[in-house]
């Protein structure tokens, strides 16, 4: 695929960019296959909200929280909110997440994939081009290419850490021009991440709307992202709380060990108290402090330092 190919789905991109330009403030939502959805269903039904819930998506989408320009560091996190694969909790693990990244001058994008009408790799596919498509116009939305992460909550976490392990999996790749940019995340944030799908630690409703009913052993193993870990998966910061009776706190424990073992740099915060799904809720106590700490291990790992231009 040639740079003219790339150049010409950047310019797709940018026609929808072009209101968020102009104005430099006001998220506005950026298709995420501008040239077409691959593979989108002949029998593609309206996309369903309910309760600040998205479901049933075939069009897969970036809203774009710019941060304020008098603040913006030039990093930027792309975030995945949860929901069994099922739904989208778009306002607890989506734009109130944004909101935070904006106060300490990070630009967010929240991402709309596709989930249970499409199965793997379909939502692989959707995180891995979020990366590239934020990547190859870093320039136009006011960030760093080598400063763009990854945040996901729950089933969000498993995109997220999918995002990090397989970034390079054939899997991942649709034949469009911008396969050829990282889709590499330079960092990840995962909240009470599913991360295995064996048993007896799986969540049986992610495995089920990825794989159906009836997945063999093989592709059991190949979503089980604590065995996918290599040194090339990017640092990581883990939350998850002993109360979280949906997803067990196995889950990151296992991703952990698999980081640990292959030299990752890995900060875990392993709380008490708080159920699954707390997301930025504030009632949880010392739980609710792990936006703190994700803020903390940002500015440690030199994320958050403004760059000064040439």
């Amino acid at each position: 695929m040639s740079h003219t190919d790339v150049r010409l789905l950047q310019a797709l991109s940018l026609i929808f960019l072009a209101p968020w330009l102009a104005s430099g403030a006001d998220p506005t939502v950026m298709p995420l296959w501008p040239e077409g959805v691959p593979g989108l269903r002949a029998d593609a039904s309206p996309e369903k909200w309910e309760n600040a819930r998205a479901s049933n998506v075939h069009q897969p989408s970036l809203t774009v929280y710019p941060a304020p320009a008098d603040q913006a560091t030039g990093a930027a996190v792309i975030i995945c909110p949860g929901g069994g694969y099922l739904r989208l909790s778009m306002e607890n693990e989506g734009s109130q997440v944004a909101d935070w990244l904006n106060s300490i001058g990070v630009t967010a994008f929240v991402l709309k994939y596709r989930m249970v009408e499409y199965g793997h790799p379909a939502p692989l596919r959707d995180v891995l081009r979020a990366v590239r498509q934020v990547r190859s116009q870093a320039a136009d939305l006011s960030v760093q290419p080598d400063r763009i992460g990854v945040i996901g909550f729950s089933a969000g976490g498993h995109l997220a850490a999918a995002a990090g392990t397989l970034f390079d999996s054939p899997e991942g790749r649709t034949g469009a021009a911008l396969d050829a940019v990282s889709a590499r995340p330079d960092f990840l944030l995962l909240m009470y991440p599913v991360i295995t799908l064996h048993d007896p630690y799986a969540h049986a409703g992610s495995r089920r709307a990825l794989l159906g009913e009836n997945a063999t052993a093989a592709q059991v193993a190949a979503l089980s992202l604590e065995s996918r870990v290599t040194p090339a998966t990017p640092p990581t910061f883990i939350v998850h709380t002993q109360e979280d009776v949906s997803v067990p706190i196995e889950n990151s424990l296992l991703f952990y060990r698999a980081l640990r073992a292959a030299g990752v740099p890995t900060e875990v915060h392993l709380f008490e108290k708080g159920p699954h799904g707390f997301g930025m809720r504030k009632e949880f106590g010392q739980t609710s402090v792990w936006i703190d700490r994700a803020e903390d291990w940002m500015r440690g790992r030199g994320l958050l330092t403004r760059k000064v231009q040439d």
